[in-house]
This record gives C-alpha cells, sequence and structure tokens, in this order.
C-alpha cells in the first residue's frame, strides 16, 4: 500500500500538471506550452539518472523501513511545496516539485524491490513481485485519470493540493505498518558521486551476465510500455478517432492487463521463480502487437465519421462507407488487454529473478542500475518513436515495428541464456501434461 500510494500520487500530481500546462499554460508562464509538456516528464526522469547510485547505496547500507518512512515524510514536504506552486500559478516551483517527486521515487525504488527478498521466501517472489506490479500499474491508471480531472476542476488550485497532501499522508501511514528491514551492507562507505558510482554499479553487474541479460530484458519492456502508452494518446484522436475517453479506455485496459497477468504469475509458476513465463510473455506480446497493427488499420481505413467518437460510440458496432458492420474496435481493446496480460507474464519472473539471484549485500545497488537503465530505455524509446515517424509511418506502424524489434530482443536474450526457451519448453511440456 505505501508502495501504491506513492505511484498513485506521482502520477496524479505528474497529470495534473501536464494537463494544466497543456490547457492553461498562460495562467502559469509565458513560454510555449508544447514545449513545457514535451519537457516535464524529462524533468521527472532525471533524477533517475542523478540519484539512484545514491538510493542504492543508501538502501543497502541503513534498515530499510527507516527509509521508507523518511521517504514518505520528504513526499509530505513535496507536496506542500506543490501546493504553494499551484496556489501561486508558478511553473518554476511546480517544476521542481515535479523534479523532487522523481527524486522521490528515484529513493524508494531500490528499497521496495531489495524489501521483498528480505521477507518473502523464493517460493514467495514471484506472487509477491506480481503483487507490486498489479498495485503500480493500477496506481499509475487512477493516478493519471484522477490527475487530468483534477486539473479541470474549478478551483483547481485548492482541490489539487488537498488530494496530494491526503494521499501523501496516506502513504505514510501505511509506510508506518512496514516491518524493521535490517541493513545488508552497514558498513559499506557511501560514493556521493553519481557517475563513478553508476559506474561501479553497472561494472559489477556486468560481471554476473545471468543478472546482466535479466536487467537488459526488464529494461526493455519499459522501452516497450513506453513506446506503447506515449502514443496512446494521439493513437485513440488521430488513429482510432476517439476523444480523451477513449484514451482513459485504452489506458485502463492494458493497466488491467498488466494487473492481471501480474497476479496470475504466482499461479502458473506453481511458487517457484519460472523463467519459462518471460518468453511465453514475450510470445504474447508480440503476437497481440502484430494484431494490434491490422486492427487499427482496419479502422483507419473504414471509419467514415469526421467527428471524434467517446468511449461509448467507440465499442459500439459502426457501419463502414461500403455498409458494413464493424466490430474492430472490440478486437482492438482485446489485443491491448492481451498485451498487458502478456506484459505482466513477462515482467515479474524476471524481478523475481534478480532478487533471487543478486548478491545479498549488493541488491539494492543492483536494482539502483536496473533502474537507470529502465530509465534509459525509456529516453532512448522516445527517440525511437521520432525517429520511426521521420521515416514517414504512422503510430500503428510503429507499434509493428516494436513488435518485430521485440523478436529479435528475444533471440538474442535466449541465444545468450539458453535458460529462458529451456525454461520454456520444459514449462510448457508440464501444463501438458498437467492440464
Amino acid at each position: 500500500m505505501t508502495q501504491f500510494w506513492g505511484a498513485f500520487n506521482d502520477n496524479m500530481f505528474k497529470t495534473a500538471l501536464i494537463t494544466l500546462v497543456a490547457f492553461h499554460a498562460a495562467s502559469l508562464t509565458s513560454l510555449d506550452s508544447a514545449l513545457l509538456v514535451t519537457i516535464l516528464p524529462g524533468v521527472f526522469i532525471l533524477p533517475y539518472f542523478l540519484f539512484s547510485a545514491t538510493a542504492g547505496q543508501l538502501a543497502d547500507k541503513f534498515e530499510k523501513s527507516k527509509i521508507i518512512r523518511l521517504v514518505k515524510i520528504f513526499e509530505i514536504g513535496i507536496m506542500l511545496f506543490a501546493s504553494a506552486g499551484f496556489f501561486l500559478h508558478n511553473i518554476w516551483l511546480l517544476g521542481i516539485a515535479l523534479f523532487m517527486m522523481g527524486m522521490h521515487s528515484t529513493l524508494f525504488g531500490p528499497v521496495k524491490y531489495s524489501y521483498l527478498p528480505q521477507h518473502l521466501g523464493e517460493h514467495e517472489l514471484m506472487g509477491g513481485n506480481g503483487m507490486v506490479e498489479m498495485g503500480t500499474f493500477v496506481a499509475i491508471l487512477l493516478g493519471q485519470v484522477l490527475g487530468a480531472w483534477l486539473a479541470i476542476q474549478h478551483p483547481h488550485e485548492l482541490i489539487t493540493s488537498v488530494a496530494i497532501l491526503i494521499i501523501a499522508v496516506l502513504g505514510y501511514w501505511h509506510s508506518r505498518g512496514v516491518p524493521n528491514s535490517p541493513a545488508q551492507e552497514p558498513l559499506l562507505k557511501i560514493n556521493w558521486n553519481p557517475f563513478t558510482e553508476t559506474y561501479r554499479s553497472i561494472q559489477f553487474i556486468w560481471q554476473h551476465q545471468t543478472v546482466w541479460l535479466a536487467i537488459i530484458a526488464i529494461s526493455w519492456f519499459w522501452f516497450y510500455g513506453a513506446t506503447l502508452l506515449a502514443q496512446f494518446p494521439n493513437f485513440a484522436r488521430s488513429v482510432l478517432h476517439g476523444d480523451e475517453s477513449v484514451f482513459i479506455l485504452l489506458l485502463t485496459t492494458f493497466s488491467l492487463g498488466i494487473g492481471v497477468g501480474s497476479l496470475l504469475c504466482e499461479r502458473l509458476s506453481k511458487g517457484k521463480v519460472e523463467l519459462g513465463l518471460v518468453l511465453f510473455g514475450s510470445i504474447g506480446i508480440t503476437l497481440f502487437s502484430i494484431d494490434l497493427y491490422y486492427s487499427s488499420t482496419h479502422i483507419h481505413e473504414h471509419w467514415n465519421n469526421q467527428t471524434l467518437a467517446d468511449y461509448m460510440t467507440f465499442i459500439h458496432k459502426h457501419i463502414d462507407m461500403h455498409g458494413n458492420i464493424i466490430f474492430s474496435h472490440w478486437r482492438l481493446i482485446m489485443d491491448i488487454l492481451l498485451i498487458g496480460l502478456f506484459g505482466g507474464f513477462y515482467i515479474v519472473p524476471l524481478y523475481a529473478f534478480v532478487q533471487s539471484r543478486a548478491q545479498k549485500s549488493h541488491q539494492s545497488r543492483v536494482i539502483a542500475a536496473t533502474n537507470i537503465l529502465n530509465a534509459l530505455f525509456m529516453v532512448v524509446s522516445a527517440g525511437f518513436s521520432l525517429w520511426i515517424f521521420h521515416q514517414g509511418l504512422n503510430i500503428p506502424e510503429l507499434f509493428l515495428t516494436t513488435a518485430l524489434l521485440n523478436i529479435v530482443v528475444m533471440i538474442y536474450l535466449c541465444a545468450r541464456q539458453p535458460a529462458y526457451y529451456k525454461s520454456f519448453a520444459s514449462w510448457i511440456g508440464l501444463k501438458k501434461s498437467n492440464p
């Protein structure tokens, strides 16, 4: 619940601010709103590069429940600072608050994942990670929806400020129930230089190639997810001819798919870290992403209504220009749901594997390095999308290209680490003999 409220507040505040800038930039600044909307997500992700290495060291050196509670107190302070920004209509205060919320998430990340193996047996790691991933994506969904709604209310300053403060206090209240989690490396000497420590952490992981490959696979998931999610607003409007409610429908469907897939991992793995689910998840992601390309192209070619549809209109049948009844919207919704579902199958075993294989004394630093690589891959995903569009491809073609790249990544992963396809073959055989 502490993790849930933190992710919820991150996304609620970030989305409220971006929505406010997009629609009411004149009340905040003379800067171009489109430029600000592009810059603000980068402001949030910058602390992952600057502070992850330090956060990993702190989580290994000190008792974790105390760190968690201090981070939650820090969050309350940030939200007070952000509230001042809302009331003063000061974009600089709000930007600093957004940066500090990114710092809050950076500090919490290594503690969150290295905490689990201290309190769970290896047979419980799949279920524990499944619950964390489910909670995270549901929190992202709810935070984004509520944040967008808060930004258009009147008076948004008061309503948004009260909401973010309440969520921050709830996070701290739940953190008081986190049990004692002794330091794994209490004699560690902190290296405060983020650049040399980041290099040292990555060098350490590189020496353990099985963990390194799992981390690259995790970062690829965030590349893939960031590529899809970043395009959902324009995809809903330009390709599906839908309004904001269609975008929310896509986001909801994807998040629910991730949540359900994450929770199912424990049942499908039968209480062990099942690497076979990684390849299974990847196959599903590729197949349904390819089908998403075809189903969205079909809608684009046959939709003959010039007005933007709301979600209710979108999910009902409609007639194309030739008089045929089109149901592609349901096929498309199922594609997105199943991409999320198989994404849950893919990501949960990888986190559980890293936690179970990383040295106890370095667990938090390994997770911190993972967060740095995740952030890097997400930034690269934005550049990749821009490059694809520069080549003249559209959003469905971007989805198709990414799906085909996923095949290449999985072939590389299996070639470097045969345990993935061997586990998959074994897991499929087990399911056949135990239907």
